[in-house]
C-alpha cells in the first residue's frame, strides 16, 4: 500500500502552506512547461492520479474535458478537492495507486503531478495506465528527478567559494529513500533515469517528450528562491503515448 503521508496532520498542515497549495496551478513553477505537453482538453475523458487538491481536475473540466476522474489515497486531500475544486464534470474517489483498477480503454488522457515517485511497483501501475488509455491516448506526468531523489542526505552543500553543490551519491542504488520533508519518515522510491524510461517502453508506451525541468530566467527574476533549481534538476516532465 502507498504510504499515506498526506493524511499525517503535520504533513498536511505543512503542505497546505505551500505556494502550489494556496495558488493552485499558477503556484507551481513547472506548470507552464507541463501544460505545453498536454493535448487540447475538449471532449476528452481525463484521469488525474494523485489528484491532491484537484486543481488540475477543475482546470481540465473548465477547458472542455467531457469527464474528469480524480484519484487520491488521501481522504484529507479529497475533502479539500471537493471543497475547493468541485465541478459538474469532475468526480473524485479514494484509491491507492499501488493497487488501483482503471479499466480498459477508459481514458484519452492520464495526468499525474509529483505522485509517481511514491509508487513502489511502478511497472504494475504503468501497465494499468496503458490498458486504461485508448490507442493514441497520452500519459503526461511530473516526477522528482533521479538526481534529486538519489542522495542519502538531499540538501545543498556550500564550497569554500560559496557555490552550492548538490551531493549526488547512491545513484545506482535504487529503492526507498526516507526523508524528513514537512514530516518525518517520508518514503519515496528512487529509480535511475534509464529504469524509468525503460519501464515506460517495456509497458508499451512511445516517448514523446522528456524535460529535465528548470526555471526560466524570468521566473528566477520574479521569484529569486528558484535560483537554486538551476543548480540541479528537481523534476522530470514526461509525455508518452499509447
Amino acid at each position: 500500500m502507498t504510504q499515506n503521508i498526506y493524511d499525517d496532520p503535520d504533513f498536511f498542515s505543512g503542505y497546505s502552506r505551500l505556494n502550489r497549495s494556496i495558488h493552485g496551478l499558477d503556484g507551481a513553477p513547472e506548470w507552464p512547461a507541463l501544460r505545453a505537453l498536454l493535448p487540447e482538453m475538449r471532449g476528452l475523458r481525463v484521469l488525474d492520479l494523485g489528484c491532491g487538491y484537484g486543481w488540475f481536475c477543475r482546470w481540465a473540466a473548465e477547458h472542455g474535458a467531457a469527464h474528469v476522474s480524480g484519484v487520491d489515497v488521501s481522504e484529507k486531500m479529497l475533502e479539500r478537492a471537493g471543497a475547493l475544486n468541485a465541478h459538474p464534470a469532475v468526480a473524485y474517489r479514494l484509491g491507492d495507486l499501488e493497487s488501483v483498477e482503471l479499466g480498459d480503454s477508459s481514458f484519452d488522457l492520464v495526468y499525474s503531478s509529483l505522485a509517481f515517485h511514491y509508487i513502489e511497483n511502478l511497472p504494475r501501475l504503468m501497465l494499468a495506465i496503458h490498458r486504461a488509455l485508448v490507442p493514441g491516448g497520452r500519459l503526461v506526468f511530473s516526477i522528482e528527478h533521479p538526481i534529486y531523489m538519489a542522495p542519502r542526505n538531499p540538501a545543498f552543500d556550500v564550497d569554500r567559494d560559496g557555490r552550492k553543490i548538490w551531493p549526488l551519491d547512491g545513484y545506482q542504488n535504487e529503492g526507498a529513500r526516507v526523508t524528513n520533508w514537512l514530516a518525518e519518515g517520508v518514503v519515496k522510491q528512487h529509480r535511475t533515469m534509464g529504469t524509468l524510461v525503460n519501464t515506460l517502453i517495456d509497458c508499451g508506451f512511445t516517448l514523446r517528450r522528456l524535460i529535465e525541468w528548470g526555471p526560466t530566467q524570468e521566473q528566477v527574476s520574479k521569484m529569486p528562491a528558484l535560483a537554486e533549481e538551476v543548480e540541479r534538476p528537481m523534476m522530470l516532465l514526461v509525455a508518452v503515448e499509447r
